[in-house]
């Protein structure tokens, strides 16, 4: 799913395969998801969907600062759902760890590989 900050934001459901880039979009402080070659689309991702990165992830800490971590593996996961007006998405990395996407340093790439059932958490 898109979060709500993304509802201005031009947007395509993901598919199994596509390989996507961490963005930051126009008109708007959130980051996501981009399919290669679209830098403009935000590409919306199901709960559940596993995604592979090429890379380790690299995410900022509360105070801004980027650390990279050793997991390539996580599962898109939508968090804090009873507040309307805080980000939503994230990723539970392999080890268990919770990643907000839009702390996720722009430009890490990462390719969809499947589409589970939806898990809240």
């Amino acid at each position: 799913m898109c979060d709500y900050s993304l509802k201005h934001v031009a947007s395509r459901p993901a598919k199994v395969e596509d390989v996507l880039v961490t963005s930051g979009f126009s008109n708007t402080i959130s980051r996501g998801f981009a399919p290669v070659g679209e830098p403009d689309t935000a590409c919306c991702v199901l709960p559940g969907t596993e995604i592979a990165f090429t890379r380790p992830v690299v995410a900022r800490d509360e105070q801004g600062v980027y650390h990279q971590t050793d997991q390539t593996l996580a599962r898109f996961r939508q968090i804090n759902l009873e507040n309307l007006y805080r980000h939503h998405d994230a990723l539970e990395l392999a080890d268990g760890r919770i990643v907000m996407l839009h702390d996720l340093e722009p430009g890490q790439t990462a390719t969809l590989r499947s589409v589970s059932s939806p898990c809240l958490i």
